[in-house]
């Protein structure tokens, strides 16, 4: 890859002098708690991850029967595996998911203003197959959740599917070879194979800001949004607030998509910022078929490789979505592990110059955005492109030009003060409140399996978590681990990464489905050995890029555990996510070959 470029590049002396300013702006806001300054919403505040959406939940006789395979989440994840056993003959698919439907992060998540920030003809998956082409370059939330569903229901996922429905515990009974997958609805029931698909973003989080509790108004989550005390729905017209103070604790990636419609129908809004999003042009419009070259057999596959080719540091004769993510592709090395380039000190100096350059760009687009000069100053992001996740918005800074919005900044509070009967307190200024949003996002890679909530417990007895107590996750591909028979789980652990997540798990159910195909048609136990797993784990290991000096300087977040820096650890595939599909297609051609048919075709 060619190093980044930069117009003009800093001084050694602006260089060092805005190395100086964020080392002091990440000072202002670094937190000795690191990840301890929040709090789970299934501990002590349970009722903010009750489902607001599902209704009366109708009773229904436990199961006890078997099925092929049992998926445990029904997001994209678990909708693409199951869809992808399903293509490969798989009868009887169950997915468990704990919310009222399909759609995982987009089932819960319907707060106003919510999009993806990921072009909506690459993102949704499936839509040669499905046939279906977004009408925004940017798709609404809701849209997402439909096409979840539009999937699930072209697969047949619905004649098995448990909803409102939690796993509870699977064990691996060694005598039948199967796993007992128990549920809090009283099920037991048993599968041949399990696949979990519990996400990386499932569990909100609350700030541990002192006097939570003691809050008499209304509060909510995000990913709980009660639309009975606001009225309206995702696109506005939340006509409950308008003569209501409300404030709102979060300017990440949902916070910057969610004030702007508090702040058309609030009696007055309070932003509470700790640390500011860098904030891009968005650039939403609608689009035609022909805009994206719909009209033509696999247009959305071709469209999505391309979009992982150019921000995984690949090359790429064009750029077809040409987007702020494409553009600012080579200021991802620090986040994506595929450029190999980092350590060489001509690659370090490009890059720090073209960080600076646009950052600098970013910061100027707020100073000339909103009007009120000290507001800007406290909305300029001060700290490097791949410290936090990059927000884009069209509506965002001018919010703040409204008469009935007011930033209030804690940085130098370190965060919320406390919070009493009647508000927030902020630097010893109490602001009073009618309501109070959390737009505190989730515990960002922790899932009912890597926590513990959902015990897994294989031969022997062995749980999962004990048997990787000592030396760390143990697996071959991320998939499959020694002890764990005919388990497979997806997600991002020593498996291959991007910011279009949704085409990784695609790539994860297709081998998932083939894995689990092949062994059914032979009647075989998928299950690794132990040297296979220190094979992959040497190859995880052996070119780690070493980024914790980077994020360590960065400012607090989920990129760096709240300050306490980046582990180095073997947790991800080194070279990408271009380089490990082709990894898993020459694996599956090698291994399984004449067993499977081709993905795509029922």
């Amino acid at each position: 890859m060619p190093l980044p470029q930069c117009d003009r590049p800093p001084t050694p002396q602006e260089a060092a002098d805005l190395r100086e300013r964020y080392r002091a702006e990440r000072e202002r806001r670094v937190r000795p708690e690191g990840p301890g300054q929040y709090r789970s919403t299934d501990a002590e505040f349970g009722w903010f991850a009750a489902d607001p959406y599902a209704g009366d939940v109708a009773d229904r006789a436990p199961l006890h029967d078997v099925v092929d395979v049992a998926v445990v989440g029904g997001g994209f994840g678990g909708i693409l595996a199951g869809a992808r056993l399903r293509e490969q003959g798989v009868a009887t698919v169950r997915v468990v998911e704990q919310g009222g439907d399909f759609g995982g992060t987009w089932y819960w998540n319907r707060y106003p203003g919510i999009h993806c920030d990921i072009e909506s003809h690459v993102y949704l998956p499936m839509l040669d197959e499905t046939g279906y082409v977004p009408e925004w370059k940017y798709a609404p939330g809701e849209e997402i959740r439909r096409h979840a569903m539009r999937i699930a229901e072209r697969s047949g996922l619905y004649e098995h599917a448990l909803f409102s429905t939690a796993v509870t515990a699977l064990t691996w009974d060694e005598s039948a070879g199967q796993w007992i997958v128990a549920t809090d609805r009283g099920d037991t029931f048993r599968a041949t194979h399990v696949v979990t698909a519990t996400g990386t973003l499932t569990e909100p989080k609350l700030p541990g800001i002192p006097g939570i509790e003691d809050f008499r108004g209304h509060t909510f989550h995000t990913s709980r949004w009660d639309y009975g005390y606001t009225g309206g729905g995702p696109d506005g017209g939340l006509v409950g607030l308008a003569d209501k103070r409300v404030g709102v604790v979060g300017t990440g990636a949902t916070g910057v998509q969610v004030v702007p419609m508090l702040a058309a129908d609030a009696g007055h809004l309070y932003v509470f910022q700790r640390t500011p999003s860098s904030v891009d042009v968005r650039g939403q419009r609608r689009t035609t078929p022909g805009d994206v070259g719909a009209d033509r057999p696999g247009w959305s596959a071709e469209r999505r490789e391309n979009f992982l080719r150019i921000v995984s540091g690949e090359q790429a004769e064009r750029d077809l979505v040409a987007d702020g993510w494409t553009a600012s592709a080579s200021l991802l090395e620090k986040l994506l592990p595929s450029f190999r380039r980092d350590g060489e000190p001509d690659f370090e100096a490009a890059y720090e110059a073209a960080d600076h350059a646009t950052m600098n760009r970013i910061r100027a687009r707020v100073a000339a955005e909103v009007t009120d000069a000290a507001t800007a100053a406290a909305l300029q992001p001060w700290y490097r492109y791949a410290c936090k996740r990059p927000t884009f918005s069209d509506t965002y800074l001018p919010a703040f030009n409204r008469d009935n919005v007011t930033l209030v900044d804690t940085a130098d509070a370190h965060g919320i003060e406390r919070m009493t009967e009647r508000g927030v307190v902020v630097d010893g200024t109490e602001y009073a409140l009618d309501c109070l949003v959390f737009a505190t996002g989730f515990s960002v890679g922790v899932s009912g399996v890597t926590s513990g909530r959902l015990p897994v417990t294989g031969r022997g007895g062995v749980p999962l978590l004990h048997a990787w107590a000592r030396g760390g996750p143990r697996t071959v591909h991320g998939f499959t681990s020694h002890g764990f028979p005919n388990l497979i789980r997806m997600g991002s652990l020593q498996n291959a990464s991007s910011v279009n997540f949704t085409h990784v798990l695609d790539e994860q159910a297709v081998h998932a489905a083939a894995l689990i195909a092949a062994a059914l048609a032979e009647d075989a136990v998928l299950e690794p050995t132990p040297e296979a797993e220190d094979a992959w784990l040497d190859v995880c290991a052996r070119d780690a890029p070493d980024h914790e000096a980077f994020h360590a300087e960065c400012t607090p977040g989920y990129y760096n555990r709240e300050g306490r820096g980046r582990p180095n650890g073997p947790t991800a595939y080194p070279h990408g996510a271009v380089a490990f599909h082709e990894l898993l297609r020459d694996w599956r051609a090698k291994h399984l070959g004449k067993l499977l048919r081709s993905p795509g075709k029922p």
